[in-house]
């Protein structure tokens, strides 16, 4: 075999090598990769199903009921427009109150419910994750032209004038 075929098989194992370890990189970061989605996005089937994603917003006043065993808890994370119930099962940060921010990892049951393996919550009253504070205010942006729509739509009522039958016409 010449040094030029042997040069050949060397760059083509190589390259072949290079490859492989390159595609094992990327098919890990696809498999450990997780994406973050308010309840609206959820609601609208935008989120994977039977994937593991992010999902985070503020829990909904009186929505925390804890079960009897004492380590699960339900509770609801909402965008002010959508609604997402959520289990965990697992002890639950100090910081979480209803009111306040979460961010809850898991996946997304047949039944639309969440069933999270690990939830987060904010460090201080002025931490919100970007993407939650985004979606907070878009939500609010949305149901205000809703609102403005809705009242736009509707007739107003105009107040009635009575016309004389003997009433001239100005011009």
């Amino acid at each position: 075999m010449k040094t030029r075929h042997k040069r050949l098989i060397l760059i083509t194992a190589g390259l072949g090598t290079l490859g492989l370890a390159a595609w094992l990189v990327l098919s890990a970061f696809q498999q450990n990769m997780v994406f973050f989605f308010t309840p609206t996005q959820v609601f609208s089937g935008e989120a994977p199903k039977g994937r593991s994603f992010r999902i985070g917003g503020m829990v909904e006043e009186g929505s925390v009921k804890r079960q009897s065993d004492g380590v699960t808890v339900g509770f609801v994370v909402t965008d002010t427009a959508q609604k997402i119930p959520v289990t965990y099962k697992g002890i639950l940060p100090d910081l979480f109150k209803e009111g306040k921010g979460v961010v809850a990892q898991g996946k997304l049951g047949q039944d639309g419910h969440f069933v999270a393996d690990e939830v987060l919550a904010k460090h201080d009253e002025n931490y919100m994750p970007s993407e939650a504070a985004y979606a907070v205010k878009k939500a609010h942006e949305d149901a205000a032209k809703q609102k403005a729509g809705e009242q736009a739509a509707a007739p107003a009522a105009a107040p009635a004038v009575p016309v004389a039958a003997d009433a001239k016409e100005v011009k």
